[in-house]
């Protein structure tokens, strides 16, 4: 049960409670020990409780009322979305009154909002988050967690560009231009980076997930041009974990090369520190494959959303 400022209810330690809530019972100076951990500006809980983003979100809630909700990135985390770090606990409220600054929580005010219950805490909905992403996030990065909800069925793609497109407010333009980048199918982040960095140079869009190979093995592959044969991969691994794995990908690739297939495997350091050289590599083979709409020079609109190229 969580304790509210605003109604008596039983003190549970082991529910994040308000400073003013400990005092009440007379445990205040105990919450300096460390039988008690802070969690907020103000909100503490049993230090024998894990700390987890739902939790956090509980804690951010508790000033704001019943109504409130936790939003952007606070509800991004609860919802396991794949943000990149980013500071601060976020609320929204409809009712002016609720509104109140606190040290580490920002509050949003909002007409209405598409709220559900995640683990008992109420949170902003995937579609919602998206356009409040929008506010904080990079193009490359909204799209990613874009792709993300649609991969693991939290919406469904169609909705998601819909609600982008009757969107108003900070972000809208934003998340609309992103939705429109979402696909369906992708398995990584790093998937989608490499799909952004060729799309926004200005090379025809590779389809996602595409089989390749005869009836009786078939293989899915990151991204491919079907057209000119070529197949673009991400490799995230670190190292070689199974031999039999490392051989069983060496003879999958050996079969799509007897099939007059080219593939081009990449790893994160092609895509965060050099995406220069990659993108170059991928429009030489593409051009000399015959691959229909290639540009004969790539665009430089990449560069403003890869900053760390080379």
């Amino acid at each position: 049960m969580t304790v509210d400022q605003d109604s008596a209810v039983a003190f549970d330690p082991t529910r994040p409670f308000l400073r003013a809530s400990a005092v009440a019972t007379g445990i205040g100076k105990e919450l300096r020990t460390p039988a008690y951990k802070r969690l907020l500006h103000g909100i503490y809980v049993s230090a024998s409780v894990e700390v987890t983003p739902t939790l956090i979100a509980e804690a951010a809630l508790l000033p704001f009322g019943e109504k409130a909700w936790a939003s952007h990135a606070t509800a991004a985390r609860v919802l396991g979305l794949p943000i990149p770090a980013l500071p601060g606990e976020h609320v929204t409220v409809v009712e002016r009154q609720r509104r109140r600054g606190r040290k580490d929580v920002t509050c949003h005010l909002t007409k209405k909002g598409w709220v559900q219950l995640v683990r008992g805490v109420r949170v902003s909905a995937p579609k919602q988050v998206f356009v409040e992403l929008a506010t904080t996030l990079t193009l490359v990065d909204l799209v990613v967690v874009g792709d993300h909800m649609v991969r693991k069925g939290m919406l469904e793609l169609d909705d998601l560009r819909r609600f982008c497109a009757d969107a108003s407010g900070p972000g809208a333009a934003l998340a609309r231009t992103a939705a429109g980048y979402v696909r369906n199918g992708v398995d990584s982040p790093m998937e989608t980076r490499l799909r952004l960095l060729i799309v926004l140079a200005g090379l025809p869009e590779p389809e996602v997930n595409l089989l390749v190979g005869n009836e009786l093995e078939r293989r899915k592959y990151d991204l491919s041009y079907r057209r000119s044969k070529t197949i673009i991969e991400y490799d995230g691994r670190q190292h070689v974990e199974r031999i039999e794995q490392w051989e069983a990908d060496l003879e999958r690739r050996e079969a799509i090369d007897d099939d007059q297939w080219r593939i081009l495997v990449f790893v994160a350091k092609d895509i965060y520190r050099s995406p220069g050289r990659t993108l170059e590599r991928i429009h030489r083979v593409l051009l000399l494959s015959g691959e229909p709409g290639v540009p004969k020079s790539l665009s430089d609109a990449w560069q403003a959303h890869f900053p760390g190229w080379t």
